[in-house]
């Protein structure tokens, strides 16, 4: 069911909740109904595990390798909310690698990278305006910068995924 295109803030006659709005670009570009094209999971619809562990590209991560990273942020961004401290990805959990290369675990990444999109989201909704400009502990910027940076990181993997899609051939 296609959701309604928000109101700008500055054009609307009610009251504009910026998480509420913050929540849905992460959902346009995860999800879909996006205006630039594809999103995430639009460009993983038809995506099994042997094209997900490819490598098209000498030296460019795997569709598979940027479905785990991006469920990695996108947990990482979740856990820095909600537990207010400061934290970094090593890299083994900034790329984790795919060890077992069976339809089960396609599966199991999709659904991971579906799991920690939805929390993250949750926790969104339920920010309430003011926490968006806290500073993210640990870092020089502020929490609606840091969402604002999560959508964006997920359209970028998303260009580099449908790029991917297409090498395949």
């Amino acid at each position: 069911m296609p959701r309604t295109k928000p109101t700008s803030p500055s054009s609307s006659t009610s009251a504009t909740n910026e998480s509420a709005l913050l929540a849905d670009q992460l959902r346009r570009a995860f999800e879909g109904d996006a205006w630039h094209g594809p999103a995430l999971l639009e460009l993983l619809a038809d995506i099994d595990a042997p094209t997900a562990a490819m490598h098209p590209i000498k030296d460019v991560h795997s569709i598979w390798e940027l479905v785990l990273h991006i469920a990695a942020w996108d947990d990482a961004v979740n856990r820095r909310i909600v537990l207010g401290k400061a934290l970094q990805l090593r890299d083994e959990e900034n790329f984790p690698p795919v060890k077992d290369k069976s339809a089960a675990e396609w599966k199991k990444a999709v659904d991971h990278v579906k799991k920690a999109h939805r929390q993250l989201v949750m926790t969104v909704e339920g920010l309430p305006d003011q926490r968006l400009t806290e500073q993210v502990p640990g870092k020089t910027y502020n929490i609606r910068f840091m969402l604002e940076g999560v959508a964006q990181h997920e359209l970028y993997h998303a260009g580099q995924i449908a790029i991917l899609k297409k090498a395949r051939t």
